[in-house]
Protein backbone atom coordinates (compact mmCIF):
# COMPACT_ATOMS: atom_id res chain seq x y z
CA UNK A 1 0.00 0.00 0.00
CA UNK A 2 0.96 3.90 -0.35
CA UNK A 3 2.15 3.69 3.37
CA UNK A 4 -1.37 4.66 4.29
CA UNK A 5 -2.36 6.51 1.55
CA UNK A 6 -5.45 5.09 -0.68
CA UNK A 7 -4.91 3.78 -3.99
CA UNK A 8 -6.36 5.68 -6.54
CA UNK A 9 -6.72 4.45 -10.43
CA UNK A 10 -4.58 4.72 -12.87
CA UNK A 11 -6.19 6.32 -15.81
CA UNK A 12 -2.95 7.85 -17.83
CA UNK A 13 -0.60 6.55 -19.80
CA UNK A 14 2.79 8.01 -20.94
CA UNK A 15 4.52 7.09 -24.20
CA UNK A 16 8.07 8.13 -24.90
CA UNK A 17 8.36 8.35 -28.62
CA UNK A 18 10.46 11.24 -29.40
CA UNK A 19 13.15 8.85 -30.23
CA UNK A 20 15.02 9.01 -33.94
CA UNK A 21 14.76 5.20 -34.47
CA UNK A 22 18.51 5.20 -35.97
CA UNK A 23 18.72 1.31 -35.48
CA UNK A 24 16.13 1.36 -38.63
CA UNK A 25 17.54 3.94 -40.98
CA UNK A 26 16.72 4.53 -44.40
CA UNK A 27 13.60 3.04 -42.93
CA UNK A 28 12.86 5.66 -40.43
CA UNK A 29 14.53 8.63 -42.42
CA UNK A 30 10.87 10.08 -42.19
CA UNK A 31 8.72 7.71 -41.10
CA UNK A 32 8.60 7.54 -37.26
CA UNK A 33 10.16 4.39 -35.69
CA UNK A 34 6.84 3.68 -34.21
CA UNK A 35 4.70 3.97 -37.12
CA UNK A 36 7.31 0.53 -38.41
CA UNK A 37 4.21 -2.46 -38.50
CA UNK A 38 4.17 -5.43 -36.65
CA UNK A 39 2.41 -7.42 -38.40
CA UNK A 40 -0.99 -5.19 -39.49
CA UNK A 41 -0.43 -2.64 -37.35
CA UNK A 42 2.28 -0.20 -36.16
CA UNK A 43 4.06 -0.87 -32.93
CA UNK A 44 2.57 2.59 -31.26
CA UNK A 45 -0.82 1.03 -32.34
CA UNK A 46 0.21 -2.33 -30.04
CA UNK A 47 0.78 -0.43 -27.32
CA UNK A 48 -2.09 1.73 -26.92
CA UNK A 49 -4.10 -1.37 -27.56
CA UNK A 50 -2.75 -2.58 -24.31
CA UNK A 51 -2.87 0.03 -22.30
CA UNK A 52 -6.92 0.86 -23.42
CA UNK A 53 -7.36 -2.92 -22.68
CA UNK A 54 -5.87 -2.35 -19.12
CA UNK A 55 -8.27 1.24 -18.26
CA UNK A 56 -6.74 3.54 -19.45
CA UNK A 57 -8.43 6.98 -20.59
CA UNK A 58 -5.87 9.41 -21.50
CA UNK A 59 -3.21 8.25 -23.50
CA UNK A 60 0.36 10.96 -23.61
CA UNK A 61 2.49 11.24 -26.21
CA UNK A 62 5.43 12.79 -25.52
CA UNK A 63 7.01 13.45 -29.24
CA UNK A 64 9.71 14.96 -30.93
CA UNK A 65 10.32 16.52 -34.71
CA UNK A 66 8.98 14.72 -37.51
CA UNK A 67 6.25 12.72 -35.39
CA UNK A 68 3.38 14.21 -36.95
CA UNK A 69 2.08 10.55 -38.59
CA UNK A 70 1.28 9.40 -35.06
CA UNK A 71 -1.33 11.79 -34.39
CA UNK A 72 -2.49 11.46 -37.72
CA UNK A 73 -2.42 7.70 -37.18
CA UNK A 74 -5.37 7.41 -34.37
CA UNK A 75 -7.61 10.18 -35.64
CA UNK A 76 -10.89 9.87 -37.57
CA UNK A 77 -9.99 9.57 -41.84
CA UNK A 78 -13.39 10.10 -43.19
CA UNK A 79 -12.61 9.61 -46.78
CA UNK A 80 -11.40 6.26 -46.48
CA UNK A 81 -14.20 5.52 -44.59
CA UNK A 82 -16.47 6.42 -46.98
CA UNK A 83 -14.56 4.87 -49.85
CA UNK A 84 -14.19 1.26 -47.96
CA UNK A 85 -17.91 1.53 -46.85
CA UNK A 86 -19.13 2.22 -50.83
CA UNK A 87 -17.23 -1.14 -51.90
CA UNK A 88 -18.23 -3.07 -49.20
CA UNK A 89 -15.21 -3.69 -47.41
CA UNK A 90 -16.49 -3.80 -44.05
CA UNK A 91 -13.45 -6.32 -42.63
CA UNK A 92 -11.14 -3.41 -43.48
CA UNK A 93 -13.37 -0.70 -42.26
CA UNK A 94 -13.17 -2.54 -38.50
CA UNK A 95 -9.78 -2.78 -39.22
CA UNK A 96 -9.18 0.53 -39.59
CA UNK A 97 -11.78 2.13 -37.34
CA UNK A 98 -9.33 -0.27 -34.28
CA UNK A 99 -6.79 2.56 -34.63
CA UNK A 100 -9.42 5.45 -34.15
CA UNK A 101 -9.70 7.65 -30.41
CA UNK A 102 -12.33 8.88 -28.49
CA UNK A 103 -11.88 12.85 -28.93
CA UNK A 104 -9.89 14.31 -25.89
CA UNK A 105 -8.24 11.10 -24.91
CA UNK A 106 -5.12 11.48 -26.71
CA UNK A 107 -2.67 14.74 -25.65
CA UNK A 108 0.93 15.55 -27.21
CA UNK A 109 4.03 17.00 -25.21
CA UNK A 110 7.53 17.76 -27.25
CA UNK A 111 10.81 16.74 -25.77
CA UNK A 112 12.75 19.47 -27.44
CA UNK A 113 16.24 17.49 -26.76
CA UNK A 114 17.25 13.98 -26.58
CA UNK A 115 18.37 14.26 -22.69
CA UNK A 116 17.05 10.68 -21.90
CA UNK A 117 14.11 8.95 -20.73
CA UNK A 118 13.99 10.72 -17.41
CA UNK A 119 13.55 13.95 -19.54
CA UNK A 120 10.80 12.53 -21.52
CA UNK A 121 8.64 11.21 -18.59
CA UNK A 122 9.10 14.94 -17.29
CA UNK A 123 7.79 16.51 -20.24
CA UNK A 124 4.47 15.21 -19.38
CA UNK A 125 4.45 16.81 -15.76
CA UNK A 126 1.83 18.74 -15.99
CA UNK A 127 -0.49 16.83 -18.06
CA UNK A 128 -0.34 14.01 -15.52
CA UNK A 129 -0.66 16.16 -13.10
CA UNK A 130 -1.62 14.37 -9.30
CA UNK A 131 -1.98 11.16 -10.06
CA UNK A 132 -0.26 7.81 -10.72
CA UNK A 133 0.25 7.32 -14.48
CA UNK A 134 1.98 4.27 -16.53
CA UNK A 135 4.57 4.27 -18.62
CA UNK A 136 5.12 2.16 -22.00
CA UNK A 137 7.76 2.29 -24.15
CA UNK A 138 6.22 1.22 -27.57
CA UNK A 139 9.58 -0.40 -28.30
CA UNK A 140 9.35 -2.95 -25.69
CA UNK A 141 5.94 -5.25 -27.07
CA UNK A 142 4.74 -8.18 -24.73
CA UNK A 143 3.02 -11.16 -26.39
CA UNK A 144 0.47 -12.57 -23.82
CA UNK A 145 -2.85 -13.85 -23.22
CA UNK A 146 -3.61 -11.29 -21.36
CA UNK A 147 -1.88 -7.51 -21.68
CA UNK A 148 1.33 -7.24 -19.63
CA UNK A 149 -0.55 -3.43 -18.34
CA UNK A 150 -3.41 -5.49 -17.47
CA UNK A 151 -1.55 -7.63 -15.55
CA UNK A 152 0.30 -5.16 -13.74
CA UNK A 153 -3.30 -3.00 -12.97
CA UNK A 154 -4.16 -5.64 -11.62
CA UNK A 155 -1.66 -6.27 -9.28
CA UNK A 156 -1.36 -2.08 -8.60
CA UNK A 157 -5.12 -2.38 -7.57
CA UNK A 158 -4.05 -5.01 -4.30
CA UNK A 159 -0.65 -3.06 -3.39
CA UNK A 160 -0.86 0.34 -4.47
CA UNK A 161 3.06 2.53 -4.73
CA UNK A 162 4.95 2.07 -7.33
CA UNK A 163 5.47 -0.84 -9.96
CA UNK A 164 7.49 -2.22 -12.54
CA UNK A 165 7.49 -4.72 -14.87
CA UNK A 166 10.60 -7.22 -14.26
CA UNK A 167 12.08 -10.34 -16.38
CA UNK A 168 15.09 -12.34 -15.76
CA UNK A 169 18.24 -11.42 -18.30
CA UNK A 170 21.61 -13.42 -18.47
CA UNK A 171 24.23 -11.97 -16.33
CA UNK A 172 26.28 -10.55 -19.45
CA UNK A 173 23.60 -8.21 -20.63
CA UNK A 174 23.02 -6.03 -17.03
CA UNK A 175 24.44 -3.18 -18.90
CA UNK A 176 22.16 -2.53 -21.08
CA UNK A 177 18.71 -2.32 -18.24
CA UNK A 178 17.99 -1.09 -14.94
CA UNK A 179 18.41 -3.68 -12.85
CA UNK A 180 16.75 -4.34 -9.31
CA UNK A 181 18.77 -4.84 -5.63
CA UNK A 182 16.23 -7.14 -4.03
CA UNK A 183 15.07 -6.76 -0.84
CA UNK A 184 12.48 -10.00 -0.82
CA UNK A 185 11.70 -12.36 -3.36
CA UNK A 186 7.57 -13.64 -3.29
CA UNK A 187 7.09 -15.24 -6.96
CA UNK A 188 5.19 -12.90 -9.00
CA UNK A 189 5.98 -9.82 -6.85
CA UNK A 190 9.41 -9.15 -5.43
CA UNK A 191 10.06 -6.33 -2.80
CA UNK A 192 12.82 -3.60 -4.26
CA UNK A 193 15.36 -2.14 -1.73
CA UNK A 194 17.38 -0.04 -4.57
CA UNK A 195 17.91 0.15 -8.40
CA UNK A 196 20.61 0.33 -10.38
CA UNK A 197 21.11 1.51 -14.01
CA UNK A 198 23.08 -0.40 -16.50
CA UNK A 199 25.83 -1.70 -13.94
CA UNK A 200 28.27 -3.86 -14.98
CA UNK A 201 27.86 -8.01 -14.84
CA UNK A 202 30.23 -8.05 -11.85
CA UNK A 203 28.30 -5.24 -10.36
CA UNK A 204 24.76 -5.76 -10.82
CA UNK A 205 23.20 -6.49 -8.00
CA UNK A 206 20.83 -9.44 -9.35
CA UNK A 207 19.91 -10.46 -13.21
CA UNK A 208 16.33 -8.95 -12.62
CA UNK A 209 15.60 -6.21 -15.58
CA UNK A 210 12.99 -3.58 -15.61
CA UNK A 211 11.25 -3.58 -19.33
CA UNK A 212 9.28 -0.84 -20.73
CA UNK A 213 5.78 -0.97 -18.40
CA UNK A 214 6.07 1.20 -15.22
CA UNK A 215 3.36 2.29 -13.27
CA UNK A 216 4.50 5.20 -10.77
CA UNK A 217 2.89 7.80 -8.20
CA UNK A 218 3.50 11.01 -9.53
CA UNK A 219 6.00 12.25 -6.57
CA UNK A 220 8.50 10.57 -9.17
CA UNK A 221 8.42 14.08 -10.77
CA UNK A 222 10.19 15.73 -7.85
CA UNK A 223 13.35 14.05 -8.42
CA UNK A 224 12.88 14.51 -12.09
CA UNK A 225 12.71 18.29 -11.52
CA UNK A 226 16.50 18.16 -10.50
CA UNK A 227 17.63 17.26 -13.93
CA UNK A 228 20.67 15.23 -12.73
CA UNK A 229 22.03 13.42 -15.31
CA UNK A 230 23.26 9.55 -14.72
CA UNK A 231 24.40 6.72 -17.34
CA UNK A 232 25.61 7.89 -20.12
CA UNK A 233 25.06 11.30 -19.34
CA UNK A 234 21.65 11.49 -19.81
CA UNK A 235 18.63 12.17 -17.51
CA UNK A 236 17.31 8.58 -16.34
CA UNK A 237 13.66 7.85 -14.66
CA UNK A 238 15.79 4.98 -13.21
CA UNK A 239 17.44 6.89 -10.53
CA UNK A 240 14.17 9.60 -9.92
CA UNK A 241 12.01 6.02 -8.90
CA UNK A 242 15.44 5.08 -6.77
CA UNK A 243 14.62 8.14 -4.81
CA UNK A 244 11.29 7.06 -3.81
CA UNK A 245 12.17 3.69 -2.35
CA UNK A 246 11.46 3.77 1.41
CA UNK A 247 9.13 6.51 1.16
CA UNK A 248 6.79 4.72 -0.97
CA UNK A 249 6.01 1.20 -1.54
CA UNK A 250 7.77 -0.19 -5.03
CA UNK A 251 7.63 -3.74 -5.82
CA UNK A 252 9.15 -5.26 -9.57
CA UNK A 253 6.41 -7.77 -10.84
CA UNK A 254 6.90 -10.57 -13.11
CA UNK A 255 4.62 -10.62 -15.95
CA UNK A 256 3.51 -13.90 -17.99
CA UNK A 257 4.15 -13.69 -21.45
CA UNK A 258 7.12 -12.99 -24.10
CA UNK A 259 9.00 -9.77 -24.47
CA UNK A 260 10.41 -8.87 -27.37
CA UNK A 261 12.69 -5.41 -27.84
CA UNK A 262 11.84 -4.22 -31.13
CA UNK A 263 14.22 -1.19 -30.77
CA UNK A 264 16.60 -3.61 -32.59
CA UNK A 265 16.32 -5.24 -36.34
CA UNK A 266 16.74 -8.96 -34.85
CA UNK A 267 14.03 -8.47 -31.84
CA UNK A 268 11.78 -6.88 -34.37
CA UNK A 269 12.02 -9.70 -36.84
CA UNK A 270 11.46 -12.24 -34.02
CA UNK A 271 8.75 -10.34 -32.71
CA UNK A 272 7.03 -10.04 -36.29
CA UNK A 273 7.32 -13.99 -37.05
CA UNK A 274 6.04 -14.89 -33.35
CA UNK A 275 2.94 -12.54 -34.47
CA UNK A 276 2.76 -13.74 -38.11
CA UNK A 277 2.33 -17.14 -36.41
CA UNK A 278 -0.64 -16.49 -33.82
CA UNK A 279 -2.58 -14.76 -36.80
CA UNK A 280 -5.66 -16.30 -37.60
CA UNK A 281 -5.83 -15.57 -41.57
CA UNK A 282 -2.05 -15.79 -42.35
CA UNK A 283 -0.40 -17.62 -39.34
CA UNK A 284 -0.32 -21.60 -40.80
CA UNK A 285 1.41 -19.85 -44.06
CA UNK A 286 3.50 -18.34 -41.35
CA UNK A 287 4.58 -21.31 -39.74
CA UNK A 288 5.87 -23.41 -42.86
CA UNK A 289 7.24 -20.56 -44.26
CA UNK A 290 9.39 -20.61 -40.84
CA UNK A 291 9.71 -24.52 -41.62
CA UNK A 292 11.02 -24.20 -45.30
CA UNK A 293 13.37 -21.03 -44.71
CA UNK A 294 14.55 -23.13 -41.75
CA UNK A 295 15.82 -25.90 -43.58
CA UNK A 296 17.89 -23.74 -45.59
Amino acid sequence: MLFGKSIKPVRKAVFPVAGLGTRFLPATKVMPKEMLPLVDRPLIQHAVEEARDAGIEEFIFVTGRHKEMLEEHFDFQPELAEKLEAVGKKDLLDKMRTAEMPEGSIFLTRQPKALGLGHAIWCAKKLVGDEPFAIMLPDDVVQAPKGCLAQMVEQYNKVGGNLVAVMDVPREDTSKYGILDIKADHGKLVEIKGLVEKPKPENAPSTLSIIGRYILQPEVFAHLDAFETGAGGEIQITDAMAKLIGKQAFHGFRYEGTRFDCGSRLGFIEATIAYGMKDPEIGPQIVNLVKKYGSH
